[in-house]
């Protein structure tokens, strides 16, 4: 059973940073691309960027410059790199794989 969860939100200030996690189990993670994805309260969920399966990313508008996506698949591991974050980055953050599975999300909180 293909499986994602993803780790590592909270609460952190405007400007800081912080990175999220996402694990897969019950796939040959090294064959998958990876993506991220965030939906804002009201809001409908928007994809933020992913990697593919060489490694190479691609980033929504919003979060270009801003946020980094590598993987580690030895870990069989996602991560997303948020550095100078902003309060309209608050969300709950998700991660999905290349066929359509989605993990139960992750709360990031931007606020001073």
């Amino acid at each position: 059973q293909v499986q994602l969860a993803e780790s590592g939100g909270g609460l952190v200030q405007p400007g800081g940073s912080l990175r999220l996690s996402c694990v897969a189990s019950g796939v040959i993670f090294s064959r998958m691309s990876m993506s991220w994805y965030r939906q804002a309260p009201g809001k409908a969920r928007e994809w933020v960027g992913d990697i593919t399966v060489s490694g190479i990313t691609n980033y929504g508008g919003s979060v270009k410059g801003r946020f980094t996506i590598s993987r580690d698949n030895a870990k069989n591991t996602v991560y997303l790199q948020m550095n100078n974050v902003k309060p309209e980055d608050t969300a709950v953050y998700y991660c999905r794989n290349d066929v359509g599975t989605w993990g139960q999300g992750t709360q990031v909180t931007v606020s001073s």
